[in-house]
């Protein structure tokens, strides 16, 4: 159950009821990203120790594991310049130091796999698993849920870019949630809430999880999104007041790289 409070905002001549933050409305973008390396297990737990939800981006390895990075290429974080699409988890993948650009604590973590990732869920607290690439992921993805038990609708889902992704994953495992993620442009032009509405149709998809801009994303926006019978949710915010920006304009969750500075910020600010 989400933390709703009544804030009313007058953003043009809209009043909405926001939510604030709090532990189940920021999600750790990739992990407690701020204080430890991306898209790793010990981001993924410093989230979960601290009582956030987390993002986590997943790629299929040419021997069909799937494992948590972002980039489309291993270099940035491992030094290792090679496609993740093109990479082998036995013999490349699991053998790179994706932690050791962050601090020498962290030297040696290596990416991790789904399933380990899903090991966290708990009750409460939601998982977001990007998908980032093409619909042929969903099988094995598909495959490492039913082989576990503690990842599950109630603490679980998915957001990708790609429309034949969200279809998919509708199409497979239906009972998980799907977020279409969008920017908030489209080249140089501003997304409009009809032009998302339409993509939210195409896709089946449950709700969007979009790229907040404040001078784009207004309360109207979001209420013709949420008034149509889909979720909202925004990505990725590193500042409190952009934060409080998007909770008044109807964000349920916030997606962020400093979930705990920004909670510690706004409790301290309610004392």
């Amino acid at each position: 159950m989400r933390n709703l409070v009544m804030t009313l905002c007058m953003f043009g001549t809209v009043a909405v009821w926001a939510a604030k933050p709090d532990l189940n409305t920021f999600i750790a973008h990739r992990g407690e990203s701020f204080d430890a390396p991306e898209n790793t297990l010990p981001a993924y737990k410093m989230a979960v120790d601290r009582g956030f939800g987390f993002e986590c981006d997943v790629y299929l390895s040419t021997d069909k594991r799937v494992f948590s990075f972002h980039d489309s290429n291993l270099k940035r974080t491992t030094g290792r310049d090679l496609p993740c699409n093109k990479a082998s988890w036995e013999e490349v993948v699991s053998k790179l130091d994706a932690g050791g650009w962050k601090g020498e604590q962290w030297k040696g973590t290596r990416p991790a796999l789904l399933e380990e990732i899903l090991d966290l869920a708990r009750d409460g607290r939601y998982i977001y698993v990007e998908i980032k690439t093409g619909p042929e992921i969903v099988p094995y993805v598909k495959d490492v849920f039913a082989k576990q038990t503690k990842a599950t609708p109630k603490n679980a889902l998915f957001i990708c870019f790609n429309k034949a992704t969200c279809k998919e994953l509708k199409k497979l495992m239906p009972e998980y949630k799907v977020y279409w993620l969008s920017g908030s442009k489209a080249g140089k032009n501003p997304v409009t809430a009809e032009g998302i509405l339409a993509g939210l149709k195409e896709t089946g998809a449950d709700g969007i999880d979009i790229h907040f801009d404040p001078a784009i994303i207004t309360a109207d926006f979001a209420k013709k999104i949420i008034d149509a019978g889909y979720e909202f949710h925004v990505w990725t915010v590193d500042k409190l007041d952009l934060s409080l920006k998007a909770f008044a304009v109807g964000a349920q969750t916030v997606t962020t790289n400093c979930a705990k500075k920004q909670l510690d910020e706004y409790r301290a600010l309610q004392k």
